[in-house]
Parts: C-alpha cells; sequence; structure tokens
C-alpha cells in the first residue's frame, strides 16, 4: 500500500491547495475508506474564506463514499472492499451528546477546549475526505453499507446535503397539511423542500434569486415558487396563504435577510427551522417576533449522523421516493480540486454540486 497520498488541505484563509500527505494509520476502531467520491460543502467555502476557523494543515471534505480499505482489529461487522459511506457528522456513540440523543454534538463545549458541532469531525477536528483516504473514527457507529444497484453519485447527498435538509423538516415538526416557506433553493434549501413534502406538507414554497434553482426546487417537490428579484417574497408568502403565514419556515442560506423573511411569514405559533451557517451575529426584529410574544418557536439543527442515519437516507433514495440526481452539476477529479473551489466559491455556471473523483 502507498505511505502517501494527495489531499485537499487548508494552507491560511483564502488557500485551499492539493498536497501530499501521509497514508492515516488505522487504530483498533477505525476504518481506513479509499475515497471514491467526495464533493465540496458551503460550509468548505466558509472555512476557505476564513468564516469559520480550522487548523492550519488539515485535509477539508466531510462527504466521503468509498471503499473498505483496512479495517481496525476491533472493528467487526464490516469487510475490507465493501462499499461504504459515512456522515458528515461521526458521533462516538458513548459521549454525554450522545446518551442524550443528540450526537451532533458530541465532544462539543468549551471548558475542555473542544469546538462547538463536536460531532463534525471531518475537516473540522480531524483530516476530511477530499483526498485518497480518509480515516473513518469509531467506525461501527458510523459506516453503512451502499446498497447494490446505487451509484456514488446518488448516494453522495446523504453524508450531509440530504440529511441536513431532511434534519431542517423533521425538527421542525412539519404535520401533514401544513404550509412550508423554504428560503434558498441552494444544495441544502433543496433537499429541505424534498423533506418537508416527505414529511407530509401540502404547500410547500420555495424561495430564490436564481431562475434554475427555482426549476429545480419544482422537481424537488415545491408547490409554488418565488423568485426575489422580481417580488417581495414576504409579501408574495402572505398573499399565498391569504394573510395566514405559514407553519414552517426553513432558513437554508445564513443570512440576516433570510432569516428575518422566515420570521416575517410566520403565523402565529409558527416555527422558524434554522438550517444556515452564519458568518456574523444574528438580530432578531421585534415586530416580526411580536416582542417575544408570538409563541414562535425557532430551532437550530446539525445535521444527524451515524450507521443507522445513513441507512435511512439511502433506503429513501433506494425506494424511489426522492431522486437527487438533479443535485450533481458538474464533475471535477482531486487533481483539479483547486478550480472546483473556484466554480463552487463563486458560484458559477449554475453549479449546485460538485462530485469529486480521485
Amino acid at each position: 500500500m502507498a505511505t502517501m497520498m494527495k489531499a485537499a488541505i487548508f494552507v491560511e484563509p483564502g488557500r485551499i491547495v492539493l498536497d501530499d500527505k501521509p497514508v492515516p494509520d488505522v487504530g483498533p476502531l477505525d476504518a481506513l475508506i479509499k475515497v471514491t467520491t467526495t464533493t465540496i460543502c458551503g460550509t468548505d467555502v466558509h472555512i476557505l474564506k476564513g468564516e469559520y476557523p480550522v487548523a492550519r494543515g488539515l485535509t477539508i471534505g466531510h462527504e466521503p463514499v468509498g471503499i473498505i480499505h483496512k479495517l481496525g482489529s476491533a472493528v467487526s461487522g464490516f469487510q475490507e472492499g465493501q462499499r461504504v459511506i459515512a456522515g458528515a457528522i461521526t458521533p462516538s456513540g458513548w459521549s454525554s451528546a450522545c446518551q442524550c440523543g443528540v450526537g451532533s454534538q458530541d465532544g462539543a463545549g468549551t471548558r475542555h477546549g473542544f469546538k462547538l458541532m463536536g460531532g463534525w469531525k471531518f475537516g473540522n477536528t480531524i483530516d476530511g475526505c477530499q483526498a485518497e483516504y480518509v480515516l473513518v473514527p469509531d467506525a461501527m457507529a458510523n459506516l453503512a453499507p451502499v446498497p447494490d444497484g446505487l451509484s456514488d453519485e446518488q448516494v453522495l447527498m446523504c453524508p450531509d446535503i440530504m440529511s441536513t435538509g431532511f434534519s431542517g423538516a423533521e425538527r421542525a415538526g412539519i404535520r401533514i397539511g401544513d404550509t412550508v416557506a423554504v428560503f434558498a433553493q441552494g444544495p441544502i434549501g433543496l433537499c429541505a423542500t424534498a423533506g418537508a413534502k416527505l414529511s407530509g406538507a401540502t404547500t410547500v414554497i420555495g424561495v430564490d434569486r436564481l431562475a434554475q434553482r427555482l426549476v429545480v426546487s419544482h422537481h424537488m417537490g415545491a408547490d409554488h415558487v418565488i423568485d426575489s428579484t422580481r417580488v417581495d417574497p414576504v409579501d408574495e408568502i402572505m398573499r399565498l396563504t391569504g394573510g395566514r403565514g405559514v407553519d414552517v419556515a426553513i432558513e437554508a442560506l445564513g443570512t440576516q435577510a433570510t432569516f428575518e423573511a422566515c420570521l416575517k411569514v410566520l403565523r402565529p405559533g409558527g416555527t422558524l427551522s434554522s438550517l444556515g451557517v452564519y458568518s456574523t451575529d444574528l438580530k432578531i426584529p421585534l415586530g416580526a417576533f411580536a416582542a417575544g410574544l408570538g409563541d414562535h418557536k425557532i430551532i437550530t439543527s446539525l445535521c444527524p449522523g451515524g450507521s443507522e442515519r445513513m441507512r435511512r437516507l439511502m433506503s429513501v433514495i433506494e425506494t424511489g421516493r426522492v431522486d437527487l440526481s438533479a443535485m450533481v452539476t458538474h464533475r471535477f477529479k482531486l487533481d483539479d480540486i483547486e478550480a472546483a473551489y473556484e466554480l463552487f466559491g463563486h458560484q458559477r455556471d449554475g453549479v449546485l454540486k460538485v462530485a469529486i473523483t480521485p
């Protein structure tokens, strides 16, 4: 086996470069995965811009599809050569957060020097998967076999984007018959749209500035789409709902403007489900918040991880409940990942998600 591998490494704000790194050693509970397909996430762009801090020299990326290359001595239930995915969130299963049912926050906190969102380790606190190999910790809790007949690209959204979007719908408690607005139809917003429909919403409204994304939004289950460059989305949503407002508004961009708009369109007692990654402080407008007396809920989510979550998401794909094939718009080799970042970071050429193959 080779001792060195290619990896996309964070050098400093504004620079992620492809360079050589040692192939990781495999501990007893680990699995070494030969990456066959991965992708770039909006969070990776926040890292690139210096808006989210990570250690210099870290391998970036948290969405792996691959083949088990080597198993740790204590790992059972898997075989070398098996096709697998692992979630962007890799909970240990034994921490206080995991035992409380929030594995996404595994190891989170500040008292012991851990970062917030501790369950997100790949490309955050440990080397990630924009590389030829990635080391998966606590492999038995985090690996999920890919069903026969599903391609890498079909399951590529499961580790993060699909899980995140769906969690925005799930955590909001969407009920059959609900009306839901999803602000921003990027990859996460599109998956939130699909998740809202699957959860029983009978009216789903997608909002974006880009016409092509609104076309895909219809494909993902939106009943109405709003081009926010043409009309005020708050006014249009209130018109569509007869002045009632929506039961759930999902924020999928991470800006003050979309957060405020979500709050403004809620019915009394409605739920704002926040998925965006914010890079500045948020302000809550007094009127839209009903001075704190509107019985609103503001829910935040970090996508659940673990093998069972991945199994469930792949089952949704396998049974044809959701088709996310339209999400992959561009394909690059790992050797060209710097060009992929340039394209994705500037949102050029109608890009939604890129598939990276080592």
